[in-house]
């Protein structure tokens, strides 16, 4: 049994490590690095390299590695050795504070959207000192921004600090208001992580999840996820062993992994940690997805995190927790007195202001091709983007928008004055499963994100439309004090919800009905990624960046032209793999299977010429019948898809794969499915998925 105290952040060169090997006044140094974004001194760096390196030897490393989060989504490194030849044929092991502070990886081959060119090389990673080092696989991995060798952002890490630095200054504006003191204000996230685990024996034979992530082809299994067995259901032995290892390993790196279940679908899984800083959050979240996908082989199994890897049963999202703290306060927290009332309810106009000012935006940030699957599915939120307050904090709204009383479940009368909000349960109302962003007690759970996703994009987005609404209200407040300053609080509160009412929903966001009154309210409803990203460069949403630092219009631009040609990419990929599959695996197979049954009826009537096969025939009929659909469907895919290939315009290419391709894909998938439940398992090419779904 695992000592968890015990191996808890012993990989992770973390406070409490520096706190034991930094000289006192070096750690003081750094912690107001940390905490207060104070410069870093090469002198404390060069110290704080030395401990560092130390610790890691003696941890078993042997190099080291800035880790950083290029435009990809996913993580990268490149180790270099702690090794120092000496001119006496020695070596020694020597790590200085420069080699801490800032690394040079190639950057030329890491997407740009043209920021650079092809032969424009050099780019910087920065050590980030917010998020703690630690060690994998015997490497120091140091978390690190990366940037061009001009200065502009490359990567997912120094967007999220820019946002996060924005939220902290125009939070402190707006506390200060309330008399509070000059405080770190920071946004807390817990990742939600879904995934499937499936044989690895399986996964081997099916050519699309392995160069796509998911089945391209595949029918409903005979039993999927309608009796609800699954779900909080006993762990697979196999499945548990690997659950083990994972909280081993993640646990050394310190994260915080904390539950663990089955999910819906079979074959389904889910971890959520402990809430912590959204910087380290998300980095602790990539780690976790970069485990599973590597422990998971150790047990005979592949970890599959596309967002809809499977047709007909649930796919995989990744429910991002968000929050706001100052200190030990989390100011999402409606508080026990009048104060924090009014406070909570500043903060919370303010998120309902960001949200529906910039939901495009927030909405852009989830788009991607595996999404386009999920999203609307009645299995994940609409792309419609609505918050769910629940029944008692709505009517709170309700009351405060119309200036009337409110009586809550305890009879509890609402001052319209300075008491604002009564006390009340924060579980006081049922969860929506259907609401993209939902209060939660003393978060906001955004449930749109899917499980592949780097969760950089979306708080990058979300602290920074927050930042904007603590802004204009510290610009309206700066300067009032006393019930002047409440009155003008509570009336700012009263017109900013009367302002985004349209953007609050608390029923069912999978019906049609929502769909059509949505559109009333003037919510906007992009299905797919094509139709989502051209928001990214709306003149107010870059101008949104450029206010805060976050983005300059040449990085906002940059990342716009690498979502989309990552978009297309998939797409390219989804299409020739099907093709391929087709022509070679499902064409050839449905043949040889019909020849083979025209092979028995011309057997049967050489043998008996009176014996009846009209059933044989009628089969052959059939078959011969899809074969034809299927290769029609074929065709119809070779055709379109070489013409958008030669399309030259980004946009116009997305546009062309999203509405006029991907129809001609399903339609394959359909023909080529219904032939599936005709011909014998053995015939057929690929494991369906009764059997990749239910392993032992």
């Amino acid at each position: 049994m695992s000592n968890v105290p015990e191996i808890f952040g012993s990989m992770v060169f973390n406070q409490h490590v520096m706190k034991e090997r930094l000289p006192k006044n070096t750690f003081k140094q750094l912690m107001k690095t940390i905490e207060k974004g104070e410069p870093l001194d090469l002198e404390v760096a060069n110290v704080v390299a030395h401990a560092m390196k130390e610790w890691a030897i003696e941890k078993g490393a042997t190099h080291y590695t800035h880790w950083f989060q290029p435009l990809t989504g996913i993580t990268s490194e490149k180790h270099d050795g702690f090794l120092d030849p000496q001119p006496d044929g020695r070596a020694i092991m020597s790590f200085s504070g420069k080699e801490l502070i800032q690394g040079e990886p190639d950057a030329s081959s890491f997407p740009s959207g043209g920021l650079r060119a092809t032969f424009e090389a050099r780019g910087y990673t920065a050590w980030d000192p917010t998020s703690y080092a630690f060690i994998k696989d015997e490497v120091l991995c140091i978390p690190t921004a990366f940037c061009s060798y001009t200065g502009e952002a490359l990567d997912e890490k120094t967007p999220l600090l820019r946002s996060m630095k924005a939220i902290d200054e125009q939070a402190n504006r707006a506390l200060a208001c309330f008399g509070e003191p000059k405080q770190r204000v920071v946004t807390t996230v817990g990742a939600e992580q879904e995934y499937f685990l499936i044989s690895e024996e399986q996964y081997e034979q099916r050519t699309d999840l392995i160069l796509t992530g998911r089945t391209l082809f595949g029918y409903s299994p005979c039993k999927g996820q309608e009796l609800e067995e699954h779900y909080f259901g006993a762990i697979r032995p196999t499945v548990n062993e690997f659950m083990k290892e994972l909280d081993d390993e993640l646990w050394a790196l310190g994260v915080s992994a904390k539950t663990k279940h089955n999910e819906v679908a079979p074959a389904q899984h889910e971890l959520a940690p402990i809430f912590t800083e959204a910087n380290r959050g998300i980095d602790e979240n990539l780690l976790t997805m970069e485990k599973m996908r590597l422990l998971a082989s150790r047990h005979g199994l592949v970890c599959l995190q596309h967002e809809k890897p499977f047709e007909g049963i649930n796919g995989s999202g990744k429910h991002n927790n968000w929050s706001i703290s100052a200190g030990n306060k989390n100011l999402l927290d409606p508080g026990d007195n009048p104060q924090d009332n009014l406070r909570f309810l500043v903060l919370l106009a303010g998120v309902i202001k960001a949200v529906d000012d910039y939901q495009e935006l927030l909405r852009m940030t989830v788009a991607s091709a595996g999404n386009d699957h999920r999203l609307g599915a009645n299995e994940a939120p609409p792309a419609i983007i609505s918050i769910f307050l629940g029944d008692e904090l709505g009517q709170i709204v309700d009351a405060l928008i119309a200036g009337k009383d409110y009586e809550g479940a305890a009879k509890t009368m609402m001052d319209l004055g300075v008491d604002v909000l009564p006390n009340f349960m924060k579980d006081s109302t049922d969860r929506n499963r259907t609401s993209p962003f939902a209060f939660t007690g003393n978060k906001f759970e955004f449930r749109m994100p899917g499980s592949a996703m780097n969760l950089s994009d979306a708080n990058t987005v979300l602290n920074t439309a927050m930042a904007k609404s603590l802004k204009d209200f510290a610009d309206a407040m700066e300067g009032l004090e006393g019930e002047t300053f409440q009155e003008a609080a509570f009336a700012w509160v009263k017109q900013t919800l009367s302002d985004h009412q349209r953007i609050i929903f608390n029923g069912n966001g999978y019906s049609e009905e929502w769909e059509q009154e949505a559109a009333r309210r003037g919510l906007a409803n992009n299905k797919n990624t094509a139709d989502a990203l051209p928001c990214f460069i709306d003149p107010k949403n870059i101008a949104l960046f450029e206010e805060f630092g976050v983005l300059s219009e040449a990085e906002v631009r940059s990342r716009y032209e690498v979502k989309l040609e990552k978009y297309c990419k998939l797409i390219n990929i989804e299409a020739r793999t099907m093709r391929r599959m087709l022509r070679r695996q499902y064409l050839p197979a449905i043949s040889a299977y019909a020849a083979k049954i025209a092979d028995h009826i011309t057997s049967i009537k050489t043998a008996m010429p009176t014996l009846s096969t009209q059933t044989q025939e009628e089969h052959l009929v059939r078959i011969q019948q899809g074969l034809d659909a299927a290769k029609k469907a074929y065709d119809a895919l070779a055709t379109k898809h070489k013409e958008i290939v030669e399309i030259e315009d980004a946009q116009e290419m997305a546009n062309a794969y999203a509405h006029e391709l991907i129809p001609i894909m399903e339609t394959a998938r359909y023909e080529v499915d219904q032939l599936e439940i005709l011909i014998p398992s053995t015939d057929w090419p690929v494991p369906s998925y009764n059997k990749i779904l239910f392993y032992a």
